[in-house]
């Protein structure tokens, strides 16, 4: 159930359309529903924007299969992160639609916005980024919003960048993921007039500390309108980008 849906049972309720019995059967999940294993906050697409988002480490493939299955019949799109191939199959079983994102590690149901345009600019440093980077694509892709994604242009190459200078200065929101020491996000935040998002990643070696040396680095950067999300959490700075997005459409 979003905002636009529940506009519309009431429009047909005020209409005479639909009686009130039909509007609370309708609603009889709201704010959340107890499956068992989980109560489904069915209430969140009305908040944020989007209904919720399935974690699937730390849950067995069958428990993910539940609750991506409940998910599904409230008729909203479903995005499913940090799954596995086993979490995978066991959700195909239930929900023969559902598409997997192997580098990314996402499931998703429903569809997917424009890739190669839209709001949202991914930039990643390097090729080992990209799983983090494409969780981020994805994850903003099922929220609804268009993405332009530029990989491999980290500084250690500071012309592969600034190439795309065009890209920087016409998107909404840039999503800069980084490992090693992160710098990518601060370069970007020099470049460009809009909001910038930096994701961290554990890629490097041992005095990267798995991404913490890449966290501290973004959250220390001079250059200003830059918002970090924790390491590795593209699903995070899509989220982020979502809601940025969806605050400037609202005002």
């Amino acid at each position: 159930m979003n905002k636009h849906k529940l506009l519309a049972l009431l429009r047909e309720v005020a209409a005479g359309r639909m009686d009130v019995d039909r509007a609370a059967e309708a609603l009889r999940h709201l704010p959340y529903e107890e499956v068992g294993i989980a109560r489904l906050d069915h209430h969140r697409a009305l908040r944020k924007g989007f209904p919720e988002v399935i974690f699937c480490e730390g849950k067995t493939p069958s428990q993910a299969a539940q609750i991506f299955f409940s998910l599904m019949q409230a008729g909203e799109p479903v995005l499913a992160t940090r799954a596995d191939h086993d979490i995978y199959r066991a959700v195909r079983r239930v929900v023969p639609r559902a598409r997997y994102h192997a580098r990314a590690r996402c499931i998703t149901l429903g569809r997917l916005a424009t890739a190669g345009g839209g709001p949202v600019l991914i930039l990643s440093a390097g090729t080992a980024d990209l799983p983090v980077a494409e969780e981020a694509e994805i994850s903003t892709r099922i929220m609804g919003h268009g993405v332009t994604s530029v990989h491999d242009v980290g500084v250690a190459g500071l012309h592969r960048l600034l190439a795309h200078h065009k890209l920087l200065e016409t998107c909404r929101v840039v999503i800069a993921v980084a490992g090693m020491e992160g710098a990518l996000p601060s370069v970007v935040a020099g470049l460009t007039p809009c909001l910038v998002i930096a994701v961290p990643t554990s890629v490097g070696y041992g005095a990267g500390y798995r991404g913490l040396a890449a966290l501290l680095t973004m959250l220390n950067s001079c250059a200003p309108v830059i918002g970090v999300v924790n390491i590795d959490n593209g699903y995070g700075a899509a989220a982020l980008a979502a809601a940025i997005i969806r605050s400037g459409e609202e005002n």
